[in-house]
């Protein structure tokens, strides 16, 4: 699964339910999981990619109107000098085109040049903030930062309003209205551990956290310190123990896909679950939220615990899963929260071109709010692109993975 699950040990492919329980052996007695299996060949084939209903084909059209429009809105904003930010209003005296004038739709945004990463490394960080927020309270929020200075997102309420909308996605019957959660993930200068905590409280509940620095553990697996990285997660996971088993009733979690496992083999030691810890519904993602770990969690660890998958990160905002369907071979299919953040899987040598859909290529993300401009900023991550769907009627994405050229050198650590 991946190093924070303390071992490195690969799985051989299980066939079967019976593969299955002969591998995961005493687990009655109390033996802990050092890996999930390999699900990969009970996955299935990719569907066929077919024709988009006439309805969903409108739906489709009509979006990308919205799009447009909100683009035209977003660029005479951030480039207007009584509202723009003083990094673009510098930046547009070197474009060679008026974006106030030139650009009028999604497609129009291939004139600026590629977004450079280094462009959000370092300060000061007041260059970001738009003369139309000036005066309002703002936050800072860091990406990893495990090499080198990290990437910052200036931010007032971005992060507020992208979790209200996430909201209005959750089931109520699993996520209940007033009830507590437990936020089970990175803290520090990330905008999640906020992030949840505001996702319960704008559902009337409390939140409850724990203290996790995901810097600590990637430094400690690239020393190869293994002992210490478990010892670590152990204390982090004690933590979660201890606050599920403290009366607060806690329905509702947030987590990373190895932390929850971390989590279930904690309360299988000690005779209970996920679920009968209390917990009815669970949001988790990172790059780890494979298909194969995906069903191992569903059909071995949840105990019948809701669980939706999510992705998302600092500059986007978070993206949704198209719902669940056993039909779908676990597949998982995100859509950006459109159109204040736009996915596009593009081909790996040319960055303006879309990948066809079911076709691999790399995340090439937008993001527009009057916030934050970032046309174009290329991931670290890739994956298939997919068709519209009837909720979210724009491109998806799944199989999200490490960008193959950096996956090697890429450190995954607690997500």
């Amino acid at each position: 699964m991946g190093s924070f699950s303390g071992s490195s040990e690969l799985a051989a492919p299980l066939k079967t339910r019976r593969d299955f329980l002969r591998w995961i052996g005493g687990r009655s007695c109390g033996s802990r999981l050092k890996f999930p299996p390999d699900f990969s060949s009970l996955a299935g084939a990719s569907p066929t990619v077919s024709a988009l209903s006439a309805d969903l084909t409108a739906k489709t059209k009509a979006a990308k109107v919205r799009l447009d429009a909100h683009v035209r809105e977003i660029v005479e904003w951030h480039f207007n000098p009584a509202t723009g930010s003083p990094f673009w209003l510098e930046k547009a005296k070197t474009l060679g085109f008026d974006p106030r004038r030139d650009v009028h739709s999604f497609d129009d945004l291939q004139k600026f040049p590629e977004f450079e990463d280094e462009w959000l490394r370092g300060g000061p960080i007041q260059r970001w903030i738009p003369q139309g927020l000036k005066g309002k309270p703002v936050y800072v929020f860091e990406t990893g930062g495990t090499t080198g200075i990290p990437k910052s997102r200036m931010q007032i309420d971005d992060w507020k309003t992208d979790y209200e909308m996430f909201s209005a996605t959750l089931p109520d019957d699993k996520f209940p209205k007033g009830s507590n959660w437990l936020m089970l993930g990175p803290s520090g200068p990330r905008r999640l551990r906020l992030a949840v905590e505001h996702l319960a409280q704008f559902r009337g509940g409390i939140c409850f956290c724990v203290d996790l620095d995901p810097r600590w553990v990637v430094k400690l697996i690239k020393r190869g310190n293994m002992k210490e990285m478990e010892a670590y997660r152990d204390h982090v996971i004690e933590q979660a123990v201890t606050i599920l088993s403290a009366g607060h009733d806690i329905k509702c979690m947030f987590t990373t896909p190895k932390l929850l496992e971390a989590l279930a083999m904690k309360l299988i030691d000690q005779g209970s679950s996920i679920g009968q810890a209390g917990i009815t519904g669970i949001f988790s993602g990172g790059t780890e939220f494979t298909p194969q770990w995906y069903r191992f969690a569903m059909e071995e660890l949840l105990d019948g615990v809701y669980m939706t998958p999510t992705y998302g990160n600092t500059l986007m905002g978070l993206a949704c899963g198209k719902p669940f369907d056993p039909a779908d071979n676990y597949k998982i299919t995100y859509f950006a929260p459109q159109p204040r953040a736009v996915i596009e899987v593009v081909e790996f040598k040319n960055y303006n071109q879309l990948v066809g859909y079911g076709q691999t290529g790399r995340v090439k993300l937008t993001t527009l709010t009057k916030e934050t401009f970032i046309p174009g900023f290329m991931e670290r991550d890739e994956g298939e692109r997919e068709l519209p769907f009837e909720k979210y009627p724009w491109d998806g994405i799944s199989g999200t993975r490490p960008f193959h050229e950096f996956a090697k050198t890429t450190t995954v650590g607690v997500y």
